[in-house]
């Protein structure tokens, strides 16, 4: 079993599970495509789903196992992710799975298994199989949530003890500055700043209209009530598979946002091919002319753009909103601005965003002030 992508117009698309004779698998193709279509998530989300669910029918599929018996034995499956190499094209082919990794494959399979129950494919029993249920009769009451009763929690039976994940390191401003000299055109100084200034997720920005660019002191004429130089990230299907996560923000820019967009205009013009392409962000070099950029195609270029400069790491376009938090943190700004800027639905995720450097932790530290310290009786 394998994962295809099925187009169903020109701007929507999803992933999909399909067997050795090119069928859908009914059971995952209702899933993936309730959780494109009916849930909205992005096709990028469920061409990373499909490949793990992918995974797992095919081990069901090899072991001769229906889904009742794959739950039963989805010990045997993690067994199998813990010893076999990723097969799977990728950075990770070749590899052993993660326990990082295996938990967020057994998560899909629970998910896929719950959709399943859902739409009365299987019995609600095999929950029980993959969820242990507990209660929180035992706790104090202090810690009860107030006027409740017994409360129940469904816990995963499945799941791999995965050291705390090591922190990314933003990209400093230093290396910006290497990657803005190393640049070859204004479009892509253009990205680098937008990256920078804005914490735009790398979908977001591919995402961007020529309409969502107010780069005017005022834009009451177009009917939009925000002040100032601003764009408008919203959430619309894209040809290009860009998708804004959070839904519609407004996000103010910069001076040099607007420099660098008006000399990357000129060379937008000078590209026929783009002349009738609504998207801000376009291949000017590269089939096919004129279209929107892609993820990939991103990715890629900031991977060949970072050797070019010098730098000692591949720096990547999430990097960049990992270091504009940061950056408004340590320049005074509120955590609830953050959030805002960032489009996080909660602020417990723009917490995982802030990475004081090693120089803000000893300034905070010495600003605890001295103390007497007392030695057989002499002051030191």
């Amino acid at each position: 079993m394998q994962a295809l992508r099925i187009v169903l117009t020109d701007t929507l698309a999803y992933w999909t599970v399909v067997d050795e004779e090119w069928r859908p698998v009914p059971v995952a193709d209702g899933y993936l495509r309730h959780l494109r279509l009916g849930a909205g998530r992005a096709e990028g989300t469920t061409r990373s789903y499909a490949g793990d669910i992918a995974c797992y029918l095919s081990w069901c599929e090899r072991t001769e196992r229906d889904l009742l018996a794959g739950a039963k034995s989805l010990g045997m499956f993690v067994a199998m992710l813990k010893t076999s190499p990723v097969t799977r094209p990728g950075s990770g082919r070749g590899n052993l799975r993660s326990p990082g990794r295996i938990n967020h494959l057994l998560a899909v399979v629970r998910e896929l298994y719950k959709h399943a129950v859902a739409d009365g494919d299987l019995d609600a029993s095999v929950l029980a199989i993959l969820y242990a249920i507990g209660d929180d009769r035992h706790l104090p009451a202090e810690l009860r949530p107030e006027g409740s009763g017994l409360r129940y929690v469904a816990r995963p039976r499945h799941v791999q003890r995965a050291p705390r994940p090591r922190r990314p390191v933003p990209v400093r401003r230093d290396e910006v500055e290497a990657l803005l000299r190393a640049a070859r055109c204004w479009r892509d100084r253009f990205l680098l700043v937008l990256l920078w200034f804005c914490g735009l997720r790398v979908g977001e920005a591919l995402g961007l209209r020529r309409c969502d660019l107010h780069l005017v002191p005022t834009a009451a004429s177009l009917g939009c009530p925000v002040p100032g130089p601003h764009l408008h990230v919203v959430d619309r299907d894209n040809p290009n598979g860009a998708r804004a996560k959070s839904g519609e923000r407004s996000v103010p820019v910069r001076s040099e946002v607007l420099s660098c967009y008006d000399r990357y205009l000129h060379e937008r013009w000078a590209c026929p091919a783009a002349g009738d392409c609504d998207f801000v962000l376009v291949n000017l070099s590269h089939e096919p002319l004129g279209r929107p950029m892609s993820a990939d195609t991103v990715r890629k270029w900031l991977g060949v753009l970072s050797k070019r400069a010098g730098l000692e790491r591949a720096v990547t376009p999430h990097l960049f909103r990992h270091a504009t938090a940061t950056e408004l943190l340590s320049r005074g700004a509120g955590l609830d601005v953050v959030k805002e800027l960032l489009g996080h639905a909660s602020i417990r995720s723009t917490g995982t965003y802030i990475h004081p450097d090693v120089g803000a932790q000893r300034e905070a530290v010495e600003r605890l002030g001295p103390v007497d310290l007392w030695v057989n009786g002499e002051q030191s």
